[in-house]
């Protein structure tokens, strides 16, 4: 095989299960690179890429001097794999064999759109293309988001998304037949992705209310929701605290998720001294998401 069909990669294992500061670390050394949620071991994975063997060993050895920094000032804890070839026609797709089918419960099961499964008898399947396995309902803040929802979507009628990212969360109370469903995300990617996934579960794109927007400042809509579910980080949750308790409906449901288990305490008291209580918390390897009333 010709030198240039080929691709040096080397894995980093997260064990912090939480994507975004390693991955921060990883853009600021301006490295290419993937990221997916690898369930069976509540890990996350990082798969770098470079064009030469040099490179890759170069990368593979300035992160590995860097380790013991990463973990001591910001609690990132990387455990690196070997070098290893990839074809570049198998690199977009790389990510794919990690990413299975997941039953939500009997009533919904979330597939990625290149697998037909076999469902239940009145199970929604839902299918999902994100482009890298996040956003699949496998990250345990996902799956739980998504539990909530099957749960409750016969006694509401209406829904915000807050942080929509690839749409799932919206397309499954579409599929669970909520009336009203509106979301978004910061990101236009997010936004033109969760578009994508509309489609894919065949709703025309007027079907929910779609938004690139900040969670500070969402106004929402007048009339509140009867839920929302908020897949946001625990520090932006307090941050923000005050604009998410706005779009809830008194007697309304808040769903709160991508909290860190050594973060929920703190994030839940912020919500209680806003009027909410505390119904629930469930926790999923390093993650705890809870269900707060207004």
């Amino acid at each position: 095989m010709a030198e240039n069909d080929i691709l040096y990669c080397f894995r980093l294992e997260d064990v912090s299960g939480e994507f975004e500061p390693a991955s921060s670390l990883l853009d600021a050394l301006e490295l290419q690179y993937s990221s997916y949620f690898e369930r069976g071991n509540m890990t996350v994975v990082h798969t770098v890429y470079s064009e030469t063997e040099a490179d890759a060993q170069a990368a593979l050895d300035k992160i590995s001097t860097m380790l013991p920094d990463w973990k001591r000032d910001m609690d990132v804890e990387l455990i690196p794999g070997n070098i290893f070839e990839l074809k570049k026609s198998d690199w977009a797709d790389a990510w794919k064999k990690y990413f299975k089918p997941v039953e939500i419960s009997s009533g919904l099961l979330v597939t990625p759109a290149w697998i037909t499964p076999e469902a239940k008898k009145y199970q929604k399947v839902l299918k999902i293309d994100t482009g890298m396995s996040f956003g699949t309902g496998q990250h345990p803040t996902t799956f739980y988001c998504l539990k909530k929802i099957d749960d409750m979507a016969d006694r509401i009628s209406s829904m915000l998304d807050a942080g929509c990212g690839s749409g799932i969360l919206s397309v499954a109370a579409l599929l669970k037949g909520v009336e009203y469903v509106e979301g978004f995300d910061f990101d236009p990617d997010a936004v033109k992705m969760t578009s994508e996934n509309l489609a894919l579960n065949g709703f025309a794109s007027d079907s929910m209310v779609l938004h690139c927007a900040d969670a500070g400042n969402y106004p929402g809509r007048e009339e509140k929701y009867d839920l929302v579910c908020a897949n946001i980080l625990g520090h932006l949750l307090i941050t923000f605290r005050f604009n998410i308790a706005s779009w809830v409906k008194p007697g309304g449901t808040l769903v709160l998720a991508g909290i860190l288990n050594r973060d929920f305490d703190k994030v839940s008291q912020s919500f209680v001294e806003l009027g909410f209580y505390e119904v629930e918390r469930e926790t999923d390897g390093e993650w705890t998401g809870g269900l707060f009333i207004r």
